[in-house]
């Protein structure tokens, strides 16, 4: 098996550990960061007081207050309900985001590419 060593992943058999680099079971925010900032522009911040990632000064995409939730805006209603039918324990949103094109993003039920493409746009 080539890139394995008995069936165990070389990378981790080396020791590393570059989640952002790899399918995880759960994606974290830290895994987001890690995937976000190395792209041009894209910077640190914060809005409405939790975590975010910007680009150019535009929300690039924000952790919500419970802490597992990722805020992704410029995703057209039509899309956020594909998405959501497509894979209801990942994508979902509630009444507040009704009204503006933003789906959230459960990270604990998360893998990388369910949220790279979105942050990729």
């Amino acid at each position: 098996m080539e890139g394995t060593l008995a069936g165990v992943d070389r990378a981790a058999a080396v020791g590393n550990d570059d989640r952002a680099d790899r399918e995880v079971d759960a994606m974290t925010f830290d895994d987001v960061r890690s995937i976000a900032l190395r792209w041009p522009e894209v910077t640190d911040g914060t809005s409405y007081g939790t975590p975010a990632l910007k680009i150019r000064k535009k929300l690039l995409a924000r952790l919500k207050e419970d802490g597992d939730s990722l805020v992704m805006p410029d995703v057209p209603p039509d899309e956020r309900d594909m998405l959501m039918e497509r894979q209801p324990k990942v994508f979902y949103f509630t009444d507040h985001y009704r009204a503006y094109p933003i789906v959230l993003i459960r990270l604990s039920q998360a893998k990388r590419h369910d949220i790279e493409p979105l942050l990729k746009r």
